[in-house]
């Protein structure tokens, strides 16, 4: 069977758009609605990101620092200019409020979906891209043991 240039890009387009992972709510486990994420952050990284729930960030120090400057806009009042927590918990420690956030996929619904209290979801403050840099930045602080750091031991 031969294929039309037109059909053979479709089909790798395709086969590129598919994610093997599916992102859930931190607290009800629904579905997350991807449909509300800011345009902007559907990048080749992100793409990555969903095949296997891993951040391809992680360890990149020029993404860790761009990741800290967005921290500092819109988390570090909550969390501390060292993630040490203030009216929200710590983030560089091994304590993790919501257990999935010792991996890269929980902490990204985390962040997406909001949590309880008075954490909503960063979806409207953040495109994916710039949610998956913060992650960056958080895993490159992280000062607890390396063995409940999930994301370590992919």
């Amino acid at each position: 069977m031969k294929l039309s240039k037109l059909t053979l890009m479709a089909l790798i387009f395709s086969a590129s758009a598919h994610a093997d992972i599916t992102l859930h709510h931190a607290i009800t486990g629904e579905t997350l609605d991807m449909s509300f994420a800011k345009k902007g952050g559907n990048t080749d990284v992100f793409k990555q990101f969903m095949q296997d729930g891993n951040n391809p960030y992680n360890g990149n120090k020029d993404i860790v620092e761009q990741g800290k400057s967005l921290y500092m806009t819109g988390c570090s009042g909550c969390h501390g200019h060292e993630a040490e927590g203030k009216l929200g918990p710590g983030l560089a420690d091994d304590y993790w409020t919501y257990p999935r956030n010792a991996t890269d996929q929980g902490l990204f619904e985390l962040l997406f979906g909001g949590a309880n209290g008075m954490m909503g979801p960063q979806y409207v403050n953040f495109n994916t891209d710039e949610m998956l840099k913060i992650m960056a930045f958080i895993r490159d602080i992280y000062k607890g043991d390396p063995k409940k750091a999930k994301w370590l031991t992919k």
